[in-house]
């Protein structure tokens, strides 16, 4: 039934890494483009985090790591000095109403547009292999540019791009981070052998196309200080953004990069399963919980989970703590309704992106 919570401990307390949850539903990352072209986030966002607190564990909407890796008009980013005060407000907000948050760390790569990067400059991918797809810009929708090949000898500033963020996100008062290496951006961009086709050692053998993401993870774990309080989201049957076609060995390429990754001792890891935003079918030949149990620590099961997929998913042992998406738009007190079984509401798609307070902060509470 999908109102019953009996024989589910979907809603009591569980360490999760080193976060203290007081449930096991999470808040997943949700794109809303409601910063300014600076990318910093505003008192409205500090009251639509704080409101929505009472999840376990709140997941930052993808948050730019530098002006490059930005790809939708009006999104956050965590470089300046006045973004991070801006997230202050958010942390601080949503600390005093008893939640915990990490921020998402967000490159793009080619999945962007000219017109929102420095200069009008191309993206940056794994290859000059350009995405079929449209991203956010101030225009509405648009097709998305055309980009070039990250030079071999621009890592290192990548890295230490990911390390300041790091470092932001501390000054920010976050509790966590969690590193964006799904959907096709520009981690994974790396990884997947239909866009990789570089001949350095980023490209080529599935070690070489992991490696960028490991030494992410690395430069990430060390300024942040503890391996606790970093996460990381994969999406291994993801097709897009940008109608990219999976790897030609997901079960290898993933079940390798996960096995190099629990050498981290990470605090999560977060899982899209299938499609994101889209249909949960596990395409034939894939299984995602032989992916899952390579995973020395937690595992956080997202995409289209209702609340019966959820009482599932644990009363199977499936996963040890769910995210939920698009619930979060227009319920800001989920957990409470999922609880007690009072109906959810649902937001049309025209209040997802872009916008003020109208379809962000205004969502009235069951009670």
């Amino acid at each position: 039934m999908e109102n019953s919570i009996k024989n589910t401990d979907l809603f009591t307390p569980v360490t999760i890494g080193g976060f203290q949850m007081k449930n096991r539903i999470m808040m997943a990352p949700l794109t809303r483009s409601r910063a300014g072209n600076d990318g910093v986030p505003t008192d409205l966002h500090a009251q639509y985090y704080a409101q929505r607190a009472s999840a376990g564990l709140i997941i930052s909407e993808a948050t730019n790591i530098s002006p490059m890796g930005k790809g939708y008009a009006f999104t956050p980013g965590i470089w300046s000095k006045e973004q991070v005060n801006g997230w202050k407000k958010v942390t601080d907000a949503v600390h005093q109403a008893g939640g915990l948050i990490v921020c998402q760390f967000w490159h793009v790569g080619r999945f962007s547009h000219t017109s929102v990067l420095p200069g009008g400059i191309s993206p940056v991918s794994s290859s000059a292999v350009k995405a079929d797809g449209k991203t956010y810009t101030e225009h509405g929708f648009e097709d998305v540019s055309m980009p070039r090949a990250l030079e071999t000898n621009e890592i290192p500033a990548l890295l230490e791009d990911y390390r300041h963020a790091t470092a932001c996100a501390k000054a920010a008062g976050f509790d966590g981070v969690e590193i964006h290496s799904a959907n096709n951006y520009l981690l994974e961009q790396f990884i997947r052998d239909s866009v990789n086709h570089r001949t350095d050692k980023y490209g080529g053998g599935v070690e070489n196309r992991t490696r960028l993401t490991c030494e992410v993870v690395e430069v990430v774990v060390k300024e942040w200080g503890d391996s606790n309080h970093v996460g990381i989201r994969l999406s291994p049957t993801t097709p897009d953004a940008g109608n990219t076609s999976m790897d030609s060995d997901v079960m290898g390429t993933y079940g390798f990069l996960i096995e190099k990754l629990n050498a981290y001792n990470l605090a999560y890891l977060h899982f899209v399963e299938g499609a994101t935003a889209n249909s949960r079918e596990i395409p034939e030949g894939i299984d995602l919980q032989v992916l899952r149990k390579k995973f020395n620590g937690p595992y956080v099961a997202n995409n289209g989970y209702t609340l019966a997929l959820a009482n599932d998913a644990r009363r199977s042992d499936l996963a040890d703590a769910i995210a939920f998406g698009r619930p979060w738009i227009s319920n800001p007190d989920l957990v409470y309704r999922l609880e007690n079984g009072i109906p959810l509401t649902h937001a049309p798609r025209e209040a997802f992106y872009g916008g003020g307070a109208v379809g962000y902060t205004d969502w009235p509470t069951a009670n």
